[in-house]
């Protein structure tokens, strides 16, 4: 076992973990952050992104040791207050959702395109979700929200 310090959505956290614990098991299992989904346990589907440190990464594809001294934001820390979060908001308005799977993960990394990019063209968009698949969606409407929370572009 190893011992970790995390901070999560803003409250620390001070843990006994397997070194081989992935962060997805971790934040679902241990801290009951059940909004990050295991999807393909391959980092290919992007269902589990969250932040580490402001960042967007694949929680399936790191271990919870890696976490050690960092602090992480879940979709369930996007909100402040009970106040959704603009991205959070837009995907519900522009109907950016169908089963709702992917829809944790599109969020976290929609969030950090715009931290790099706050008004990103059509196709810097879809470019930058292509580590994150939908099935349902056919991405139409998960674009309109994007622009949407960058303020550019068609409106929902």
């Amino acid at each position: 076992m190893t011992r970790i310090n995390v901070k999560v959505d803003g409250v620390d956290h001070s843990d006994e973990v397997e070194p081989r614990m992935l962060l997805v098991q971790y934040l679902r299992e241990r801290l009951g952050k059940t909004g990050t989904v295991i999807g393909c346990d391959t980092s290919n589907c992007g269902a589990c992104t969250v932040h580490l440190d402001g960042r967007s990464v694949k929680s399936c594809n790191m271990l919870a040791v890696q976490a050690d001294g960092h602090e992480v934001t879940t979709i369930e820390g996007l909100a402040v207050d009970g106040q959704l979060h603009r991205m959070q908001q837009a995907f519900h308005e522009a109907h950016a959702l169908q089963c709702g799977f992917c829809t944790p993960g599109m969020i976290m990394q929609s969030v950090d395109l715009l931290n790099d990019n706050p008004t990103p063209s059509e196709s810097e968009i879809r470019h930058g979700l292509e580590g994150n698949l939908c099935r349902c969606t056919g991405y139409q409407n998960i674009v309109r929200a994007v622009q949407q929370a960058a303020g550019v572009g068609e409106r929902a």
